[in-house]
C-alpha cells in the first residue's frame, strides 16, 4: 500500500459525530483503559467530543485522506484553561495543548498520530507559546513513545488520577 498525503484541518460541524463516535471506539479498546461503565461521564465526553469547541482558544483538528475519510483527531487548546484535566495543568500559563488524540485502526502505522501532533505544535509556535503540554496513561504506550521521541518530557507536577487511573503530564518547550 502506497503512503497516502494526509490533510489536517478542523472538523466540520456535520462531522462531530463521526470524530465522537472514533473517540469512544479507539478508547474503549485500549487495554487497561477504564471502560464505559466505569467512567460514564468521561465516555459522554468523549461521544460529544465536538461540544469541547463551543469553549473559548478550542479546535477539533481532524486528519483526512485523499478521499475525504476522518483518519483521526485531536482537540486543540491554545489556552490551558480551558484544557479541561485534572491536575495544575490548567494553571499553566503561555502554554498550549491537546488532549484526546484518537486514529482509527484502520489508519494506524502510517504517522497519523505524529501529524496531528506536529500540526498542535506548529499551531502553539505560530501564537508563540512557550510550551505544549499534554497527559497519557500506561494504556497508551504507542503514544506515549510518539511524544517522547517528539521531544516532549515527563512532567510529574502535571500528573493526577482520573477516578482510579493515573494520568501522567508531559511539556515540550518551544
Amino acid at each position: 500500500m502506497s503512503k497516502q498525503e494526509y490533510s489536517v484541518r478542523n472538523a466540520k460541524l456535520t462531522e462531530f459525530v463521526e470524530t465522537g463516535k472514533l473517540m469512544v471506539q479507539v478508547y474503549s479498546q485500549l487495554e487497561g483503559f477504564p471502560k464505559e461503565s466505569e467512567q460514564p461521564d468521561y465516555y459522554k465526553m468523549l461521544a460529544n467530543v465536538g461540544e469541547l469547541t463551543k469553549k473559548p482558544e478550542t479546535e477539533l483538528l481532524v486528519a483526512v485522506s485523499p478521499d475525504g475519510k476522518i483518519a483521526g483527531c485531536v482537540v486543540y487548546f491554545s489556552d490551558m484553561k480551558y484544557y479541561g484535566s485534572g491536575g495544575t495543568a490548567t494553571m499553566e500559563q503561555n502554554a498550549a495543548g491537546f488532549r484526546l488524540l484518537a486514529v482509527d485502526p484502520l489508519y494506524r502505522g502510517q504517522g497519523i498520530g505524529k501529524l496531528l501532533t506536529n500540526e498542535c505544535i506548529r499551531k502553539a509556535k505560530d501564537k508563540k507559546l512557550d510550551q505544549v503540554i499534554i497527559h497519557t496513561t500506561m494504556a497508551m504506550q504507542t503514544a506515549w513513545r510518539m511524544y517522547e521521541k517528539l521531544g516532549f518530557k515527563r512532567s510529574e507536577d502535571l500528573d493526577f488520577k482520573q477516578g482510579e487511573l493515573p494520568v501522567f503530564g508531559f511539556r515540550l518547550s518551544l
